[in-house]
């Protein structure tokens, strides 16, 4: 049994960032039953009484170089840190950061690779990393991101769907054809998850590192400890909504501009069709 030694850093670090008003979390309210009759999408509404635009962009320099002191976890290695996200989506909402400068659309690296084994070794759950602003990152100093969950806990309300995909070979499903997913036993470290993004990549169209300077296309990337999925990316705001890895994974966020006609009329799936 791991000791979740960065989950419980992370918990008392968040305590402590909210007294000192450094963490803001973002206020959503389940809106599901109202659009969708299925349970594999979770749809959120974002409360905007108190936004605070200012607050919610921050400054425009590299908010990761440096890092702000009160959010951080733990050093990972020498190439990483862990630190809270500024605006969490869940209560000790993680991000695994480089120490230095790297681009959030380049190729990831062994050391990322080693850094993400290291903390889930430790700390587990649904992590997700989104390539460029067309696959919904905010940032373009690379950064993952991790949800923490318990060891017998669904990673995320699609997590059927991606173990079942390579059994249900829909030629007609758009989804399936920008999507590639492989199954694998994250806890027992017995693959190279670099050679396996490596060849889930050159699979999908993205190119290899070898020949491309970059990935080819946008894309996100969803790993647990059962199955890493990645999905090429064509779009980032369709319908008034903006979709990032967490919304493949099942999580949908409904704001003030998105199409909630067109959400009820042709469900989350039909929606997630427009972005790849």
């Amino acid at each position: 049994m791991s000791l979740e030694k960065y989950w419980k850093k992370a918990l008392e670090q968040t305590r402590v960032s909210i007294d000192d008003e450094s963490l803001y979390p973002l206020k959503t309210v389940i809106i599901t039953d109202d659009l969708y009759e299925k349970d594999d999408f979770i749809i959120r509404k974002l409360d905007t009484s108190n936004f605070n635009k200012k607050k919610l962009y921050g400054p425009k320099q590299n908010p990761f170089c440096p890092w702000e002191k009160i959010l951080e976890i733990d050093k990972i290695g020498d190439n990483h840190q862990l630190i809270l996200n500024k605006y969490p989506v869940q209560k000790g909402h993680i991000l695994l950061i480089t120490n230095n400068w790297k681009p959030q659309n380049g190729w990831l690296d062994i050391y990322d690779w080693k850094a993400i084994q290291q903390v889930n070794k430790d700390t587990t759950g649904l992590w997700f990393f989104n390539s460029s602003p067309i696959a919904g990152a905010s940032q373009p100093h690379r950064h993952f991101q991790l949800l923490r969950r318990s060891r017998d806990e669904i990673s995320c309300p699609r997590e059927k769907w991606f173990m079942e995909m390579n059994l249900d070979q829909d030629i007609n499903s758009k989804l399936k054809k920008n999507i590639i997913v492989s199954k694998f036993n994250f806890l027992e470290n017995s693959v190279s998850l670099l050679e396996l993004y490596l060849e889930l990549c050159k699979k999908l169209g993205l190119g290899n590192p070898i020949s491309d300077k970059k990935p080819i296309y946008p894309y996100n990337v969803l790993i647990t400890n059962k199955w890493i999925a990645i999905i090429k990316r064509k779009n980032d705001h369709i319908h008034g909504f903006s979709i990032n890895s967490l919304g493949f994974a099942g999580y949908l966020l409904v704001t003030e501009k998105s199409n909630i006609n067109y959400l009820r009329k042709f469900g989350p799936e039909k929606l997630l069709e427009s972005f790849v």
